[in-house]
């Protein structure tokens, strides 16, 4: 007994060439996602990283020990600046995003924490 030849429909190949056409933007839309995560943890560690650093500064540390703090707890890259307006003082933290689309898109975060200074003067 032989089986009848089997011919292909007319859309045999459409849920191959509908996968190839919605791929790229379902990796778009991962990579998106992904780098909103990255943004996320990214400031968060920033504002951890401004909020110690500013806690230090009012305890009467040294601007070094402050910028140590800040690369501590917000990563290497993180850059801190310290400045002072009367009995304020204030720590702003910035970095850029990592992430897959974080190295392509310039997308830098910033956090910024001031406190008033409790050293004795």
């Amino acid at each position: 007994m032989s089986r009848p030849a089997v011919t292909p429909s007319p859309a045999t190949g459409a849920v191959t060439a509908e996968f190839v056409v919605t791929l790229p933007a379902v990796l778009l839309l991962l990579a998106m996602l992904l780098s909103a995560a990255a943004a996320g943890i990214t400031q968060v560690r920033l504002e951890e990283g401004a909020r110690a650093g500013a806690r230090a500064l009012a305890r009467g540390e040294d601007p070094a020990a402050v910028q140590d703090i800040v690369a501590r707890l917000s990563g290497s890259t993180a850059a801190a600046v310290i400045s002072a307006d009367g009995g304020w003082l204030d720590v702003t933290v910035t970095d850029r995003v990592g992430g897959p689309l974080g190295a392509s898109i310039p997308w830098t975060l910033t956090a910024r924490a001031s406190t008033r200074s409790e050293a004795s003067e």
